[in-house]
């Protein structure tokens, strides 16, 4: 929990000066809104993401399953943009936000005003070098902030509680500020829900608290198909988060809009970003507050590690297995380098702006939340399940109207989010070509009628495989193949063939374990295999012919016919196209051995 808790709880040391400036007098109220949405809407939901990604996938994972093919590619892809929206934005807001309650304490050097970018680019610079260090032992250290966080946050609420018991003339001018401004309760009711998108913020930690399911424990009994006793602890997990942090949100939200003038929440103010550190510094003198800014500062930089540890599970989770990440990503520490260099980058850009970047990881945040209540909707309606399905519709119809109206009163958020998600799209499509003759199989195996055939075959270790694809399987068809194949390329009239057919699976995955059959059809030998690739499938099959039975392919095709350049991309996107040559480029790439390459024939 506190694992997660690094990004959920650490929104304390901003989300009551966010909720403050948005809705002024009316905070309180807009964060019930804002608790009500967690509790009733995001932790359903996050349950049941739990309950059908117990492997900590996800709902991205989930929405991938629901939309196979490029369709369900591409969508992935946009919801890993936003993922990393999300967690990079995380990263990046919280150092800014460490780096001004680090300027704004009073034992602060004066040097240190208006160095906010340069504050914030030292704190994500050290945040990298410990990455590349190593990550270990994360989790006590999660323990030991969060607790101490969360204490001093109780302390200050209570304080602040007892100050305004002991002032009631506090409360009054409260209400006097409210109802002069709102006299109308429908009135305080539409503000809040109009403001409500800009309290986003507070909803962050639900996907972090998914991901983090494979640490906790199974049950003896769980299998890994259902691991009951993990999904149980992880909706625990959940909603013990969401209960600390409502009650949390709405007490801080309380007493910071109570006590704290309004000015000071307004940009350049002493509580702007920082409600509760102003609240400690004023009622508990600069000692408590200097104890509660370090421990703030602490939780909010290590709130970026589990950003950046997000991201980089996510990265290597979802994209090689794409074939759309380059081979460096598969590295921890070129990965680290290329993020900690994208996130001084947006700290350069919104120059450390805590406010000026809420609206990008808000609209992160949010669309992650649309896919996960989509994705449970329509995982509950498939399943017959109406009226959860109707309860998780509501809670989708919830997001989607959060974020669009986030987007449209805060475009900075969509416009980064699409930077993102072109980044994102355009390195994964050009990995992909650049990989596209890599040998993508995960292992081959052959049945026990394979193997009869192939040994039956081999002649004086040289096997036959002609290339047939398996659209027209008549006794006609197979007998001109071989009559071509004997025409084109003089095999001998007498010698053993196989024919070798590769049915296209998902062809917009990259690689599968690849499972070759052996059957007899019109008195032919036949291998046939089911793969997302013909010439990938075609080269790895060959290859592990020539490993495992001691016997060389020769490799028998027909050109194709076609626009070359049509056919590259048929080979790239379906699987399918330019057979022949791309077989060959595929097997000079995976075997520089000329003498040990299976032989491509083309006639």
């Amino acid at each position: 929990m506190c694992l997660s808790g690094l990004d959920y709880f650490s929104t304390l040391g901003y989300q009551p000066a966010i909720a403050a400036l948005a809705a002024g007098a009316l905070a309180p109220f807009a964060t019930l809104i804002l608790v009500a949405v967690t509790l009733f809407a995001a932790l359903p939901v996050y349950r049941r993401v739990a309950q059908e990604s117990p492997h900590g996938q996800g709902s991205i994972a989930m929405l991938e399953r629901l939309m196979p093919h490029w369709k369900g590619k591409v969508f992935v892809l946009v919801l890993l943009g936003f993922a990393a929206t999300d967690f990079m934005i995380t990263a990046t807001l919280s150092a800014a936000d460490a780096s001004a309650h680090l300027i704004e304490n009073p034992f602060t050097p004066q040097w240190f005003s208006g160095k906010e970018v340069p504050i914030t680019l030292v704190l994500l610079i050290l945040l990298g070098a410990l990455f590349l260090r190593g990550f270990s032992e994360v989790i006590w250290i999660a323990v030991t902030l969060v607790f101490s966080f969360l204490a001093l946050n109780l302390v200050i609420i209570i304080v602040s509680a007892a100050h305004i018991i002991g002032q009631p003339v506090t409360i009054s001018n409260w209400l006097d500020s409210l109802f002069t401004a709102h006299g109308d309760p429908i009135m305080m009711l539409l503000v809040c829900l109009i403001v409500f998108p800009k309290l986003a913020l507070g909803l962050s930690g639900f996907e972090t608290g998914v991901a983090v399911m494979p640490q906790i424990s199974k049950s003896p009994g769980d299998t890994g198909q259902n691991p009951a006793g993990r999904i149980k602890g992880t909706k625990k997990l959940l909603t013990t988060a969401a209960l600390i942090m409502s009650g949390f949100l709405v007490l801080s939200s309380i007493v910071t809009t109570i006590l704290i003038p309004a000015q000071e929440f307004q940009p350049g103010g002493q509580a702007n970003g920082r409600a509760l550190s102003w609240l400690a510094h004023h009622l508990m003198g600069d000692a408590f507050g200097t104890v509660y800014d370090v421990a703030t500062i602490l939780i909010l930089w290590f709130a970026g590690a589990s950003a950046l540890a997000g991201m980089l599970n996510l990265i290597p989770r979802y994209l090689p297995r794409f074939g759309m990440a380059p081979a460096w990503a598969s590295a921890v520490r070129p990965l680290v380098l290329v993020v900690i260099l994208v996130a001084l980058g947006i700290t350069i850009h919104f120059k450390a702006s805590v406010d000026a970047q809420g609206a990008a990881y808000a609209t992160g945040v949010l669309v992650l939340m649309c896919s996960a209540a989509i994705a449970v909707t329509i995982s509950a309606k498939r399943k017959g399940e109406k009226r959860k399905a109707m309860l998780f519709g509501a809670a989708s119809l919830i997001f989607v109207y959060t974020t669009i109206a986030n987007c449209v009163e805060r475009p900075d958020g969509l416009k980064i989010a699409a930077l993102f998600i072109a980044a994102v799209l355009l390195v994964s499509l050009l990995s992909r070509f650049r990989r596209s003759t890599e040998l993508r199989a995960t292992s081959v195996m052959f049945d026990a009628a394979a193997v009869d055939i192939i040994q039956k075959a081999s002649s004086a270790g040289l096997l036959r495989l002609i290339a047939h694809e398996p659209v027209k399987i008549s006794k006609r068809r197979y007998l001109h193949k071989h009559q071509h194949a004997i025409l084109a390329s003089h095999i001998p009239q007498r010698a053993p063939v196989v024919f070798l057919e590769i049915k296209v699976s998902d062809y917009s995955d990259f690689a599968q374990d690849i499972e070759v059959r052996g059957i007899t059809r019109h008195g032919q030998w036949i291998l046939e295999a089911t793969a997302p690739s013909v010439s990938t499938s075609i080269a790895a099959i060959a290859m592990a012919i020539r490993d495992q039975y001691e016997a060389m392919p020769h490799i028998y095709f027909r050109w194709t016919e076609g626009n070359p350049l049509l056919n590259l991309a048929k080979f790239i996107f379906l699987g399918q196209g330019e057979i022949a040559p791309l077989t060959r480029e595929v097997l000079r790439e995976a075997e520089p051995n000329l003498q040990r390459r299976p032989w491509v024939h083309v006639g």
